[in-house]
């Protein structure tokens, strides 16, 4: 399995599946899954049983994981890849497509 480039906090496009073409920002990353929970992404429903933090219940609708092999980063109204450079001795990711360096 290739390495995880997408941290959380990034802006991504989803470039694969039912919510092709949504942007949103990485809530979190599970490496080992080597899957990714977007804002406003894949979307599903779940039934809650009442509780004392959520007393009615109900249907409660939140993200779901998705591939990160269906997301790009996304920047400058623009998708791109990710690659690495060293740069005064540290390692840092830079945007393919315009050359920026993201962190």
């Amino acid at each position: 399995m290739s390495a995880v480039r997408i941290k959380k906090g990034d802006t991504v496009k989803v470039i694969a599946g039912k919510d092709k073409g949504a942007t949103g920002k990485v809530k979190s990353i599970n490496a080992k899954k080597h899957t990714a929970v977007v804002e406003g992404v894949n979307m599903m429903t779940k039934s809650a049983k009442p509780s004392q933090a959520n007393p009615n219940g109900g249907i409660i609708h939140q993200e779901a994981p998705i591939d990160i092999s269906n997301l790009m980063y996304f920047a400058d109204d623009k998708v791109s890849r990710i690659g690495y450079q060293f740069q005064d001795g540290k390692k840092v990711r830079v945007a393919k497509a315009t050359g920026k360096v993201i962190d």
